[in-house]
């Protein structure tokens, strides 16, 4: 989708570049009469997939209030935690005052020797063996919480990529034949790039076929 957003980009820089540029009529005049920008959609795209692994929040209401949900659950179980780590009657049970994560759940340093004292389930164990990574059961249901709107938030995002798709696919056809013009209008550019470093000319053949080459030189060799 991105790289789509991409071409409709390029359609649109090349189409007023084009329309504001003085010339007279071209044999690829046709070929830039064929691009389709299509800025709505391209606007669409754009505004909400960030990268090819972020989407906006404001991409839908949907997807912004999941997530303001996730990150208000998340806060809350990491001030529980955090009072914890800071409590002088718990904090002594602790390998290290932090607050970390395992498995997507968040969880605190507990000494081995005080597995006990800190109820919750163990989610992991340091290479020693002498710390264990628990999650409190104060904090399992926030943490369940997280990751069903975890869950709903993926769907949101993949309905919202099924919706960007099927309109892209609406405009598949106009797509496909811009995209073909632009790389053939691609190809000319480059053409006339390289001609102007290379300082080369336009051959003029004869009606014979014939051609007068003066001063010529081959493209590789040094010009001098």
């Amino acid at each position: 989708l991105l790289m789509v957003a991409g071409a409709l980009r390029n359609f649109q820089n090349l189409t007023s570049w084009y329309g504001s540029s003085e010339h007279d009529a071209l044999p690829t005049d046709d070929l830039f009469y064929a691009l389709a920008p299509e800025p709505g959609l391209e606007q669409q795209i754009s505004s909400a997939i960030l990268a090819p692994d972020a989407m906006a929040d404001t991409a839908s209401h949907t997807l912004n209030e999941l997530r303001k949900k996730i990150r208000a659950t998340e806060n809350s179980i990491r001030d529980r935690l955090e009072s914890m780590v800071r409590n002088m009657d718990t904090s002594k049970y602790l390998q290290e005052s932090v607050v970390s994560m395992r498995n997507g759940r968040y969880v605190v340093p507990v000494k081995s020797e005080y597995r006990s004292e800190i109820k919750g389930l163990v989610h992991d164990t340091s290479s020693s063996g002498a710390t264990l990574f628990i999650e409190p059961m104060a904090v399992v249901e926030a943490n369940n919480e997280i990751r069903v709107l975890q869950a709903k938030e993926k769907q949101e995002v993949d309905r919202i990529i099924m919706e960007l798709s099927v309109k892209v696919g609406e405009f598949a056809e106009s797509i496909i034949y811009s995209y073909r013009s632009l790389v053939e209008i691609d190809l000319y550019f480059a053409k006339a790039s390289l001609a102007y470093k290379m300082k080369a000319t336009v051959p003029n053949i004869l009606q014979t076929g014939e051609i007068d080459l003066k001063r010529a030189r081959h493209p590789l060799i040094d010009p001098e």
